[in-house]
């Protein structure tokens, strides 16, 4: 099978909490599944989660309360949507995504395994929070502000 998906979870900052890379014919629930099963054990204190339509279904967000604890919010587009338009909480996640994906190894598929392509992915979470907690000493920090 050619082509591979990306179940990506992330925190409401928009930093990397778990990934999971495998074939593209596989549904998007049995990838969340997995993925918050070894979350869950991680974080415990995980109460809520905002997803796309493509983890929409009764029988997920069933077993998420009732394994868990954990409520599942599908973020739908309005039904008087035409056009683009960015969707609550989901920006957050699309936002991680692109971040992750300016990492040159990760701007295509290059690895043969799945599991590569996941460590990259945290490899290049962790460079995104370390340039952040250590930025370069010849740049001024985004968070300085100058006296007007």
């Amino acid at each position: 099978m050619r082509g591979r998906k990306r179940h990506v979870l992330v925190d409401t900052e928009g930093h990397l909490l778990a990934v999971l890379v495998e074939a593209a014919n596989r549904g998007d629930r049995d990838g969340a599944r997995w993925v918050l099963s070894w979350v869950s054990k991680r974080w415990p204190e995980l109460r809520k989660l905002w997803a796309d339509h493509g983890y929409s279904g009764a029988d997920l967000a069933v077993w998420l309360r009732d394994e868990y604890g954990i409520d599942l919010e599908i973020v739908e587009k309005p039904a008087d949507q035409v056009g683009f338009a960015v969707q609550p909480r989901r920006w957050v996640v699309e936002r991680s995504i692109a971040w992750i994906n300016r990492s040159r190894r990760l701007s295509k598929d290059y690895e043969q395994r799945a599991e590569s392509t996941e460590t990259w992915c945290y490899l290049s979470s962790i460079q995104l929070l370390l340039k952040r907690l250590c930025p370069r000493f010849d740049r001024e920090p985004p968070y300085a502000r100058k006296a007007a």
